[in-house]
């Protein structure tokens, strides 16, 4: 199984990058896990939110696999600690018969289809974070979770 963070649109802000970039390659010592990035979605005058979440989500569909387990990143979502979490992950590894598959939508959150496609939900807060920050949060929090089961003292209760 490989665990993925699915974003649509590049992250812009360098020093976001660095970090996504650093957890990810944490992270890949424990597990294959990647972070893919779908071309973001040229708005125009005439492109309504609905339209522009409909061309994201069949991006975002297109990508995934009937036997993934999809899990979308979004504020309706349950909360779970960093444990819960890891326990989460740990469970998933074994269960999953095709990848586990994190996703972060666009500016105006999912479309119906890919909400429909979803296996479950999480949020990483009740705040409210752009894109960039998610995946840089998302990415170290897969890492804390990776030590959490390896029983490693980078995370403190």
């Amino acid at each position: 199984m490989k665990t993925v963070l699915l974003c649509v649109g590049k992250t812009k802000d360098s020093l976001m990058s660095e970090g996504i970039s650093l957890y990810t390659k944490r992270v890949q010592r424990y597990m294959p896990f990647d972070v893919v990035a779908l071309p973001d979605v040229k708005t125009t005058k005439g492109m309504t939110e609905a339209r522009q979440k409909e061309t994201e989500g069949a991006a975002i569909l297109n990508f995934i696999d009937n036997r993934d387990f999809v899990v979308l990143l979004d504020e309706r979502g349950k909360e779970m600690t960093s444990r819960e979490f890891s326990s989460f992950i740990e469970k998933k590894s074994v269960t999953v018969a095709g990848n586990l598959i994190f996703v972060i939508g666009g500016p105006y959150g999912f479309s119906k289809e890919v909400y429909d496609r979803a296996d479950d939900k999480l949020s990483l807060s009740k705040m409210t974070f752009n894109h960039e920050m998610v995946r840089l949060f998302f990415a170290e929090q897969v890492y804390r979770a990776m030590t959490i089961l390896r029983g490693e003292p980078y995370h403190h209760d």
